[in-house]
């Protein structure tokens, strides 16, 4: 798991519609990179709306929200047009940059252990630096717990 202070790895992947995105595309920008195990998930669906409905006031903070899963691009096209997202969903199907973050883990569900994405979101500062990371996260009120975090910086 990447700390505080730690240099964002740099990665790059396919959008929902297709097109590679860097993360030094956003460079001189504040990045909220969140991980999430499925789209259309009712913790997932839940996170992606409220980072969504908080969009206007992540860019008035000069911050680009992204969320990160092994999902496919469509998979993400979709989850996109169906909910009416606001946030730049990436495609991770080779896990590359989930276990950069330290997001793949095992966990344990019910007794059985399986590797699965860890719902994990770094805020990353202008400089590349990350400035905050938040483990474990819970869905519902996650969001705005970031955008708090980002008006303290």
């Amino acid at each position: 798991m990447l700390k505080k202070g730690d240099t964002a790895p740099e990665f790059k992947l396919q959008d929902s519609h297709g097109t590679e995105i860097k993360l030094s595309d956003f460079s001189g920008y504040n990045v909220v990179l969140y991980f999430y195990p499925r789209d259309n998930t009712s913790g997932c669906t839940t996170e992606a709306k409220e980072f969504s409905e908080l969009a206007d006031k992540f860019k008035e903070k000069h911050a680009v929200i992204i969320g990160i899963s092994p999902d496919s691009v469509e998979s993400h096209r979709k989850f996109e047009e169906k909910h009416g997202l606001k946030v730049l969903l990436l495609s991770d199907p080779d896990k590359e940059v989930l276990q950069k973050y330290g997001a793949w883990q095992l966990k344990k569900l019910y007794g059985k252990e399986s590797m699965g994405v860890v719902r994990t979101t770094y805020l990353i500062g202008s400089d590349g630096k990350i400035t905050e990371v938040f483990e474990k996260v819970k869905a519902a009120g996650h969001a705005e717990k970031v955008m708090e975090t980002l008006c303290s910086l």
